[in-house]
């Protein structure tokens, strides 16, 4: 999952959120309380929670979370993209995903986008997760776009 800075810096690059079922968030700010801030939050139709008895596990059914947190404004949440959203916002700049060994031990992942002013016509964002790797390339593509304004 990509950090808290890392989502606002899409957000303030102009990623806009259109909140769906699977999406995950964190409440940023909150009128009367703290309580919830900075826990990362699953849209979904319902919540399930596991409840351990000795008689074995049940899963509850719930229709708010244990704070009963009532509602919260779009623009009070933070979207924390997944991978998969990353790669369809990239569109078809997106060029590859690669996983490389850096040694024995640590694994990175790089991910190529389309870079028309390079020598090699791609541009590589590299990081050790494949998420972080993804809104790293989509940063820089968010600001190559706002910056075709710019060419003359």
């Amino acid at each position: 999952m990509i950090d808290v800075d890392l989502a606002r810096r899409l957000r303030d690059a102009g990623l806009r959120w259109r909140p769906a079922a699977g999406d995950r968030f964190v409440v940023e700010r909150l009128v009367d309380s703290d309580e919830g801030v900075g826990d990362v939050f699953t849209i979904s139709d319902m919540t399930i929670e596991a409840h351990e008895h000795p008689t074995g596990t049940v899963l509850g059914f719930n229709g708010t979370t244990e704070w009963a947190l009532d509602s919260v404004a779009a623009e009070d949440a933070l979207w924390l993209p997944r991978e998969d959203q990353l790669r369809e916002l990239l569109g078809r700049s997106f060029r590859g995903l690669a996983r490389v060994f850096v040694d024995d031990e640590h694994v990175a992942y790089e991910v190529r986008i389309v870079d028309g002013g390079s020598a090699t016509g791609e541009e590589v964002h590299a990081a050790d997760d494949a998420e972080t790797a993804y809104a790293h390339a989509l940063l820089a593509y968010v600001d190559a776009s706002l910056r075709l304004g710019e060419i003359e």
